[in-house]
C-alpha cells in the first residue's frame, strides 16, 4: 500500500492506495494533480528526515507528503 500524506491546518490525513490496482492509481493521480494545482508541494520520503520534491505522483513510492503553501503577513 502506497500512502498520500496532506498536511494541512487542522494537522494530517492518510490516504492509502494499491499502485497495482488501476482505478486507485488513477484516484491517486487525479489527486495528486487537484492538491499540486492547488498549491501544495508535493514530497516523497527518502529517509528519516530527508524528502525530494516531486513533480508527478511516484507510485513506487511509499509515501508522498503534501505540504500547503506557506502564507506570509
Amino acid at each position: 500500500m502506497a500512502t498520500l500524506l496532506i498536511m494541512d491546518r487542522t494537522g494530517d490525513s492518510r490516504h492509502h492506495f494499491d499502485p497495482e490496482n488501476s482505478e486507485q492509481l488513477a484516484w491517486a493521480e487525479a489527486r495528486f494533480r487537484k492538491l499540486t494545482s492547488e498549491g501544495y508541494t508535493a514530497a516523497t520520503r527518502k529517509a528519516p528526515g530527508e524528502a525530494e520534491l516531486v513533480r508527478s505522483l511516484d507510485p513506487n513510492a511509499e509515501e508522498t507528503l503534501f505540504y500547503p503553501r506557506l502564507v506570509g503577513g
